[in-house]
């Protein structure tokens, strides 16, 4: 696949990861658009938010688990936004789910 995030995920490409545990990896955005922007995604290949489905439940969870998680090792986890684009029309550039956790 040649996919970047799946590349990144598989250790293929470096980043500058802050969190990875078994089906995770968030690392720093390195188009930072706030002071703290880290991108969280899944090591499973989905494509975006509109390819879930009822399968991608745990993997979902664990998603919305870790991001605190990472907040506070980032230092910013008593204020925080996620955001999500789903599709070109909306932003989104790289084809592999993925949240944006930044500073506000």
């Amino acid at each position: 696949m040649n996919c970047i995030f799946c590349k990144i995920a598989a250790g293929e490409i470096p980043s500058d990861k802050v969190y990875e545990d078994d089906r995770l990896v968030a690392f720093n955005d390195i188009n930072p658009q706030t002071r703290v922007h880290a991108l969280v995604v899944p090591k499973e290949h989905i494509a975006g938010a509109a390819a879930l489905t009822e399968d991608h439940a745990e993997i979902m969870g664990r998603l919305w688990t870790a991001i605190p998680k990472i907040a506070a090792l980032l230092g910013v986890s008593e204020a925080f936004k996620v955001s999500v684009n789903s599709g070109a029309d909306a932003g989104q550039t790289v084809f592999h789910l993925h949240f944006h956790l930044q500073s506000p």
